[in-house]
């Protein structure tokens, strides 16, 4: 089996005035975490040549905040143009919250080739969660970026108090826009946010992977975000579920276990590791 893997850069962090329960970069929560504007490109290329040295063939250039607006478009644009050149075979990926076809194909212009845009809970459980923008708008933001050409990423975060019926509903949601990739993150307790502050159990963790992967048996399925407190030294479990994907290095907000560390884990165990997002 070939592992996919892929790395984060988070170019502008805890600026986001939206108040989504999950995430330390919304202001509202005051969470100890950095807060920056923007990153500086030369530290976003760097970031981009030691992504691709640990083996990781997409990198992903996250901003904080609801959506793209004219200043987080022309930033992405002339990081991706940046990243492009001198990392040319690295497959990028925006995240940049809600956004129109038109900006998305101008992303898709400037060198970015995916758009990662998760839905995050079902439907009927979103109100439990954000209050400043719909669920509906989210959906919309994926169909537009398949529109843009784009490849689609899509997933949610399960563990914050959601229902199985909810779980199931999300991945239905899921489903129905056909992504190509499909990030699973758990949610990563903090004391600054809402939400209860419990982990989930490593066995239902792995049984959604795997109805993920049942459900989408085409799809790249990602374990990202709460990888390493979910399943701490048993993570490899989670290509037996079905996953074929991991994030290596640092999240958003969180540390990563050492991307060195996992590839010797993954070479240990036999895997692969994919040179290309098609591969």
């Amino acid at each position: 089996m070939k592992v996919y893997l892929c790395a984060i850069s988070n170019i502008s962090s805890g600026v986001c005035a939206e108040d989504c329960a999950f995430c330390t970069q919304s202001t509202k929560y005051k969470a100890d975490i950095p807060r920056y504007k923007y990153k500086d490109i030369d530290l976003i290329v760097q970031e981009a040549k030691k992504a691709k040295a640990s083996k990781a063939i997409g990198f992903c250039l996250v901003t904080a905040g609801k959506g793209i607006d004219d200043k987080i478009l022309e930033f992405v644009c002339e990081a991706a143009h940046a990243v492009k050149k001198t990392v040319p075979d690295i497959s990028l990926i925006g995240c940049n919250g809600t956004a129109t076809v038109e900006q998305l194909r101008e992303l898709k212009s400037a060198g970015i080739d995916n758009y990662n845009h998760n839905l995050e809970s079902a439907k009927s459980y979103y109100d439990k969660i954000c209050s400043t923008h719909s669920w509906d708008e989210r959906y919309q933001t994926c169909l537009n970026a398949k529109e843009a050409g784009l490849n689609l990423c899509t997933g949610g975060i399960f563990g914050m108090g959601e229902s199985q019926a909810q779980i199931d509903e999300l991945m239905e949601q899921i489903v129905s826009l056909q992504p190509m990739s499909v990030p699973v993150n758990f949610f990563h307790p903090n004391p600054a946010l809402p939400l209860p502050q419990k982990i989930i159990e490593k066995q239902k963790a792995l049984e959604i992977i795997k109805k993920v992967r049942a459900k989408l048996p085409e799809a790249m399925v990602m374990v990202a975000g709460g990888r390493e407190l979910v399943f701490q030294d048993s993570w490899p479990t989670i290509f037996e579920a079905g996953a074929n994907a991991i994030v290596i290095g640092d999240y958003l907000t969180t540390k990563g276990e050492r991307p060195d560390k996992d590839l010797q884990v993954l070479q240990s165990l036999g895997y692969d590791i994919a040179t290309s997002c098609h591969a």
